[in-house]
């Protein structure tokens, strides 16, 4: 998804907003935190610390799906939104998922995240948050998406996540 840049007074266009790449994973583990780690290694952000927002997604923005790890170096910060679930059960099914909506007339968006035990009721969840964040902002000429994964519990832990990554940033320790 892309969103359509606006020009200003002049036709002059505004600096693009960041590209914000979403993705998902889901993985087995001996324990939840192994499990975690390898739902964030199949979604491509494993080494990399995650720092989460809150869901903003700032004007002049672009939002695409991928499956490309993240191009970042060990340890370094990575600003995200991050939806999880994890299981532990024999035959527990979970499922985390992100929707966003991105207004046309002012570029500007926002990112919800859920999670559920299945993915109709993660799905309704998503919608109606939009819907409703949309409403409480006057949207109503929205461009969506959602992305959703799973996991099922068959004999060790697992986890699935979605992750909306904006921004790597290094420690400024490097030559």
């Amino acid at each position: 998804m892309t969103t359509d840049p606006h020009p200003v007074d002049g036709g002059v266009e505004p600096p693009a907003g960041p590209r914000i790449t979403v993705r998902t994973g889901s993985g087995t583990g001996r324990t939840r935190l192994s499990a975690f780690d390898s739902a964030l290694g199949e979604a491509g952000v494993a080494d990399v610390n995650l720092i989460t927002l809150s869901s903003v997604i700032p004007e002049q923005s672009t939002v695409v799906e991928t499956r490309e790890t993240i191009e970042a170096e060990h340890g370094d910060r990575l600003w995200c939104v991050l939806a999880q679930a994890g299981a532990e059960q024999h035959g527990e099914v979970v499922w985390a998922g992100l929707g966003w909506a991105v207004d046309r007339r002012t570029t500007g968006g926002v990112f919800v995240e859920h999670h559920s035990g299945s993915e109709e009721a993660l799905r309704t969840q998503i919608t109606l948050s939009l819907e409703d964040l949309c409403a409480s902002r006057g949207w109503d000429d929205v461009e969506t998406g959602t992305a959703v994964a799973s996991a099922e519990c068959v004999d060790d832990p697992v986890c699935a996540v979605a992750v909306a990554a904006y921004e790597v940033q290094g420690w400024g320790t490097r030559g």
